[in-house]
Parts: C-alpha cells; sequence; structure tokens
C-alpha cells in the first residue's frame, strides 16, 4: 500500500502579534513551519506504516526552496519519500490552481515511482488560507472519493474506514480506495524527530518538480488559473462602548442583565 501525504509550509501565526498602529499582521516576519494540521495527516500516515511495514509513505508540497525544509521535517518523522513541485509559473495560485497542479504531480509520481497511491491525506485546511478546500478539489480533480475532517482512519480489504466528527455527534463513513481523506486535529500527537532520523532527512535528495515536469495547462495555473480575486483587504474596526457584569453572583448578574434588556426594549 502506497500513502502520500499533501504538506504546506505555512507562517507560524501564533508568535504574531498585531502591529499597534495599523492592527495588521507582520506575516513576513513568522517563521515557518508545517502546516499543523498537515502534520496530524503525517502522523496517520505513519501509524499505519507502524502497523504494516509493506507500506510506502510519501510527501509532496508545493512551493519555494524554503519549503525543502517541511519536507526534510516530514522525512525526519517517518516518510519514506519526499517531492517539491516549484515553478516561477506557479507563483499566487488559488486553491484550484493549486490543486489541480498537485492532482498533475500525483501522476506525475506514480509515474516516476512506477506505482499507484492507494490514499492521499491531507490536512484539513492551513492556517494561512484556512479555506478547507484544496484536499476536497484534489479528490476532484483526481476523481477519487473523499472523506473530510477525519478523527481516525483504518484500512483493509481494499476500503477506508474513518470517524469524523458532526455537529450531532460522531458518524463512520467508508469508501473504496484510492481515496482522499483530510484529517482534523487527533486524539494522538505528531510524534517528534530524533537527531539520528534529522541527520537522515537532511542527507536525503527531493525531487523537484516544474510545470514542463507536470504537463500543466497554462491557462489553469498561477495567477491566470485562478478565479478567485482579492479586491481590496482591510482592518475590521473594534467595536467600542457596551456593558460589563461583574456580579459574583450569577442570578444577580441574570438580573440586572434582564433589567437592561427590559429598559432596552428588547423583551
Amino acid at each position: 500500500m502506497n500513502i502520500l501525504v499533501c504538506i504546506k509550509q505555512v507562517p507560524d501565526v501564533s508568535t504574531l502579534k498585531a502591529d499597534a498602529a495599523t492592527n495588521a499582521l507582520p506575516i513576513e516576519s513568522a517563521p515557518n513551519i508545517v502546516n499543523t494540521l498537515d502534520t496530524y495527516a503525517l502522523e496517520t500516515a505513519v501509524l499505519l506504516k507502524d502497523a504494516d511495514a509493506e507500506i510506502k509513505v510519501f510527501a509532496l508540497t508545493m512551493g519555494p526552496e524554503a519549503a525543502k525544509e517541511a519536507l526534510k521535517s516530514s522525512l525526519s518523522v517517518g516518510a519514506d519519500k519526499a517531492y517539491r513541485v516549484s515553478d516561477v509559473s506557479l507563483e499566487n495560485s488559488d486553491t484550484l490552481a493549486t490543486s489541480y497542479t498537485l492532482s498533475r504531480a500525483v501522476k506525475t509520481i506514480e509515474a516516476r515511482e512506477g506505482l499507484t497511491f492507494d490514499l492521499i491525506l491531507c490536512g484539513k485546511q492551513t492556517l494561512d488560507g484556512d479555506t478547507a478546500q484544496v484536499g476536497a478539489q484534489l479528490a476532484e480533480h483526481l476523481g477519487y472519493p473523499q472523506i473530510t475532517a477525519a478523527l481516525e482512519i483504518s484500512t483493509g480489504d481494499g476500503k477506508v474506514r474513518a470517524r469524523r466528527e458532526t455537529g450531532d455527534g460522531y458518524e463512520v463513513l467508508e469508501t473504496a480506495l484510492p481515496a482522499v481523506v483530510t484529517i482534523s486535529k487527533t486524539a494522538y500527537e505528531p510524534r517528534y524527530a530524533s537527531v539520528k532520523t534529522k541527520m537522515a532527512a537532511n542527507r536525503a535528495e527531493i525531487p523537484v518538480l516544474t510545470v514542463e515536469d507536470l504537463e500543466l495547462d497554462a491557462a489553469r495555473i498561477g495567477l491566470t488559473g485562478s478565479p478567485t480575486k482579492i479586491k481590496s483587504t482591510y482592518t475590521p474596526k473594534r467595536k467600542t462602548g457596551g456593558i460589563k457584569l461583574e456580579e459574583e453572583d450569577g442570578v444577580i448578574a441574570a438580573e440586572k442583565l434582564a433589567a437592561l434588556l427590559s429598559d432596552a426594549g428588547i423583551i
């Protein structure tokens, strides 16, 4: 069985503080990390590999030279091989253009390695874009069934079974392989790399795939192939005013709130 995990290098927004004058977040100053939910997707794949030595785990990312560090991190915690997609023509790709590019990368890697991927895992969403669209769109491009926001998965008999949370509780879905599954934050935490595995990852060769390698349609990549357009950006104005009830007794606080709402004609 072969598993491909799509990962992304993103800014660590948890380290950022808004500029006091502009309220903007200085994204460019944030250190880069592997997208948090992608690390859970990778850990899910490596756990399956731990249970079956015949499973091979590949990591794939689309990004500049710096994104190689994210792949090295993936190799250090259990991925067997990694590929990076990079080309100046891919800059400013939105989720649709990105997922199209990744779908072509899947097929190119399969051809190069002489295998097929039975399961493709992605983090449910990324810290930067936060759209939760790439995994689902990738499945559509490939024509594979998909399960989103899985908390845990298992495989067997040519199928993948996933447990996911809903507004009413939990549900278990099952579909035939090959399939795409996006992973939410799981009950188990991603493992840490050892000094030995980090050193091995640093020595690993990471092939780079270009637009020519993937035989991409130029009309479907980069800014040209991205239907998402940003018209403007702005910082929301902070609301002022309001009344804060600081009573220690909940009953008294509730009575005061009821009185305020009554005086305002709300109740």
